[in-house]
């Protein structure tokens, strides 16, 4: 029986929006809201559960695509549209709580530059060896990240997310739990989570280290084993060894095409991505995680037109060392789109990423990051 709140809910959420045909939230969100609110979207999809069919298809902080990212909104609608995986990026608040964020600056991903209470939080501070201008979750207490109201990261790739600007709260990781497990019901199928932790160096220099509240919280709500549908990513290394030690959740390395993981810039130890995708540098990675999370153009590169090129070894090299490949991130916007796939000139139009994603399962890739899940859900169901 719906309560009196929800229903008035419900019907506000009935006020369909042009171009996207998603309605309307109402605000507060909550769980069962969000719940709600994705199942009355035309575009969900309620496909066959996958079992053990591969390759997983990871919502990349949820359904992105269509409703601001680390939202509960974007999270419910990504596992009705099919998503076996739904991925937060986590950061640390002041008092110690996981929330999802993009990032720990959050001028770009909530309304906090609108907020003249919040005026004087605004700093320069170095992040990761880069100095950074704006509004840090550190320096916000969880009730007061609570106030805050998520917006668009990309409104010009993106403007008709714009229209749920204000609508949705930051949520925590144990929210996000909360909604996967009640979904899992209602779907019945087992829904998968995916966090990585964002800037954990960082976060330890400042009294605030993540890898132990992660693991709390994970193993309270269940998440303790090697069969548990969950995979911890992170850029950095120190970070995956250490939870190794702490937990038997699989782990994924991701990976950049230059540079070196941040941890290991402060360590001195001149291991770099370009070692780590090596043969040897793969084996090292299996011996703490159980996968690779790879930037797709280490997959398949571009060529200097943008056009897709000769698959590279690694999805090969990683699998003789026993490690899974999951690459990112697929966007079905021409901006993210090779050249030749691209349908027009105007960055936010539409492309073919029905071919971009059958020219990288053709790899044998174990999984993919898409902002866009029903899009690969649909195109595996076809396969």
């Amino acid at each position: 029986m719906l309560t009196k709140p929800l229903r008035s809910w419900l019907l506000c959420a009935g006020l369909l929006l042009p171009t996207l045909g998603l309605a309307a939230p109402a605000k507060p969100d909550s769980v069962q809201a969000a719940i709600d609110w994705a199942q009355q979207q035309p575009l969900a999809h309620k496909g066959k559960p996958h079992g053990d069919a591969k390759p997983l298809v990871i919502a990349h902080r949820g359904a992105s695509g269509y409703v601001p990212e680390h939202t509960l909104a974007a999270y419910a609608l990504a596992i009705l549209q099919g998503a076996d995986y739904v991925e937060p990026d986590l950061v640390m608040t002041r008092d110690g709580q996981l929330v999802a964020r993009h990032d720990n600056e959050l001028g770009l991903t909530t309304d906090v530059a609108q907020r003249p209470e919040f005026a004087s939080r605004k700093r320069t501070q170095t992040v990761d060896g880069v100095s950074l201008e704006g509004w840090f979750s550190e320096d916000f207490s969880l009730a007061e990240l609570k106030t805050l109201r998520a917006i668009e990261r990309i409104p010009q790739v993106r403007p008709a997310n714009t229209r749920f600007d204000g609508q949705f709260e930051i949520p925590t990781l144990q929210e996000i739990i909360d909604l996967v497990k009640s979904l899992q019901l209602s779907q019945q199928r087992v829904i998968g989570l995916y966090p990585e932790t964002k800037h954990p160096t960082h976060f330890q220099q400042i009294g605030l280290a993540m890898e132990q509240p992660l693991v709390k919280v994970l193993k309270r709500n269940g998440y303790n084993s090697a069969k548990a549908p969950v995979y911890i990513q992170s850029f950095e290394v120190e970070n995956l060894k250490t939870l190794s030690r702490l937990t038997q959740v699989r782990l994924v390395q991701l990976l950049w095409t230059e540079g070196q993981p941040y941890d290991q810039q402060v360590l001195g130890s001149g291991l770099s991505y370009t070692q780590m995708i090596t043969p040897k540098g793969l084996k090292a990675i299996a011996r703490y995680a159980s996968g690779i999370g790879p930037e797709k153009g280490m997959v398949i590169p571009r060529d200097a037109a943008g056009n897709l090129t000769t698959p590279t070894s690694l999805v090969r090299d990683a699998h003789a060392a026993k490690l899974k490949v999951h690459p990112y991130t697929f966007r079905a916007e021409n901006a993210f789109l090779p050249t030749s796939l691209r349908n027009g000139s105007e960055p936010a139009e539409r492309g073919d990423i029905e071919a971009e994603l059958r020219a990288f399962l053709a790899t044998g890739i174990d999984g993919l990051f898409i902002d866009q899940p029903d899009i690969a859900v649909r195109l595996r169901e076809q396969r």
